[in-house]
C-alpha cells in the first residue's frame, strides 16, 4: 500500500512560467550531490555548478574531520588548554550539534569523534584493515573520562581541553544540504530539490505545479541487500527536509558479533539496540540529520518519546525478534498523513 505524506503548511508561490528543470551535481565528502531546480526558459544556469560546488568545499574546508588542514582539523590537533576562534558557520553548526547532545541526554556528540576513531569508523585505523583491533575496556573510559568542550558564543570560539576529537558527519551533510538551498534563494531559485549523500530538502514546485515527491528510505536486508518492503511512504517534499539513519548502512562483522558505525557517547559502545532505522522530517535539513542520529541510539521507546517531546516528525522501524519489522509514527509525523 502506498501512504503519503502531506506538509502542513504550503506556499502558493508558482513556478516559473514556462519553468524547465535544470540539473546539477557532483562529488563531495566522499559522497555525491545533486541539485534539481526550475528556471525561467531564457536563464543562463552554467555558472551555478561551480557555485554550488563552492559551497560544498567551503563545508569541507571548515568542518571535515577526513582533511587534516581543515578548520576542525587543526582545532582536534590544538593544545590543551587553548581557545580557537571558529568560522562563524562551524562555530553556528557546532552549537547546533551540542544543543541536541544536550536535549538528548548525550546520544548524540559532536565530541565523541575520538571514540568512532577507535571503532575503525575515521579516517586513519579503519575496521577493514587487517591489523585493526576493536578498542578495549581501558581504551574506552580514558576517551570516557575527557574533559568536556566549552563554547564562547560571543567570541565564537571554542576551548579544546586536550583530546577531544570533533566529528560533524552526523550533521554536516544536512547543514550542506540547508547551504545550498539558501545559495539558490541568494540567486533568485526558490524552486528546487537537493541532495548530498541521502539528505534532502525540497522547496516550491515542479513546473506543473506538483511538489517534489520522494520515497522515505526503505530497511534493506543485510543478507541480499534487499529492501524489506513495509508500506511506501512518499513525502511532497514542499518547504522541508528528510534525513535517515539506519544500522544496514555502515557496519563490520567479527568473530560472529556485528559492529554498527552508530557509537553510544554514552557508553563508548556501539549501538546494538532495536532500531532499524530512523526517519526525521524537519524544515532545516540540518536538524533532521542530528535527531536522527540521536534517536537511532536512543532506541524505539525512548526515541520515540523524545521525538514526542520535541515534537519531531518521525519514523522508526524497529526489527522484532521474530525477523519482521514494526514501524512506529511520531504524532506530528502521523498527522502529516493524507487519510
Amino acid at each position: 500500500m502506498r501512504r503519503v505524506l502531506l506538509p502542513h503548511v504550503v506556499a502558493d508561490e508558482p513556478a516559473p512560467a514556462g519553468g524547465v528543470i535544470r540539473d546539477f551535481g557532483g562529488r563531495s565528502m566522499g559522497t555525491s550531490w545533486s541539485v534539481r531546480l526550475v528556471a525561467a526558459p531564457e536563464d543562463a544556469c552554467a555558472h551555478l555548478q561551480q557555485g554550488l560546488q563552492q559551497q560544498l568545499d567551503a563545508v569541507v574546508a571548515e568542518m571535515s574531520h577526513w582533511e587534516s588542514d581543515s578548520d576542525l582539523g587543526r582545532f582536534n590537533r590544538a593544545e590543551a588548554g587553548s581557545w580557537r576562534q571558529l568560522p562563524p558557520a562551524f562555530f553556528d553548526v557546532l552549537a547546533f550539534a551540542l544543543d541536541v547532545a544536550r536535549a538528548s541526554g548525550g546520544a548524540y556528540d559532536p565530541c565523541a569523534g575520538a571514540l568512532v576513531n577507535l571503532w575503525g569508523f575515521g579516517p586513519h585505523g579503519r575496521f577493514d584493515q587487517s591489523d585493526f583491533v576493536p578498542p578495549s575496556a581501558a581504551h574506552i573510559s580514558a576517551v570516557l573520562a575527557s574533559q568536556p568542550l566549552l563554547l564562547e558564543r560571543e567570541g565564537r570560539r571554542a576551548l579544546q581541553p586536550g583530546g577531544v576529537q570533533l566529528d560533524l558527519s552526523a550533521v554536516a551533510k544536512g547543514y550542506s544540504v540547508d547551504r545550498l538551498a539558501y545559495f539558490l534563494k541568494t540567486q533568485g531559485y526558490a524552486h528546487c530539490l537537493l541532495e548530498v549523500g541521502g539528505e534532502l530538502r525540497g522547496a516550491g514546485v515542479k513546473p506543473d505545479g506538483q511538489p517534489w515527491w520522494v520515497a522515505l528510505e526503505q530497511v534493506a536486508d543485510s543478507a541480499d541487500n534487499a529492501a524489506l518492503q513495509l508500506d511506501e511512504l512518499v513525502l511532497a517534499l514542499h518547504g522541508l527536509s528528510v534525513a535517515t539513519s539506519g544500522d544496514y548502512r555502515r557496519y563490520f562483522e567479527l568473530d560472529g558479533q556485528r559492529y554498527s558505525h552508530t557509537i553510544d557517547p554514552r557508553s563508548g559502545m556501539p549501538i546494538a539496540n532495536d532500531l532499524a532505522s530512523v526517519t526525521v522530517v524537519h524544515p532545516q535539513c540540518m536538524a533532521a540529520d542530528a535527531w536522527s542520529t540521536a534517536l537511532t541510539v536512543l532506541g524505539c521507546e525512548h526515541g520515540l518519546r523524545l521525538a514526542e517531546q520535541q515534537g519531531l516528525a518521525v519514523r522508526l522501524v524497529a526489527r522484532r525478534r521474530d525477523g519482521g519489522f514494526t514501524e512506529h509514527m511520531s504524532t506530528h509525523l502521523r498527522s502529516m498523513l493524507d487519510e
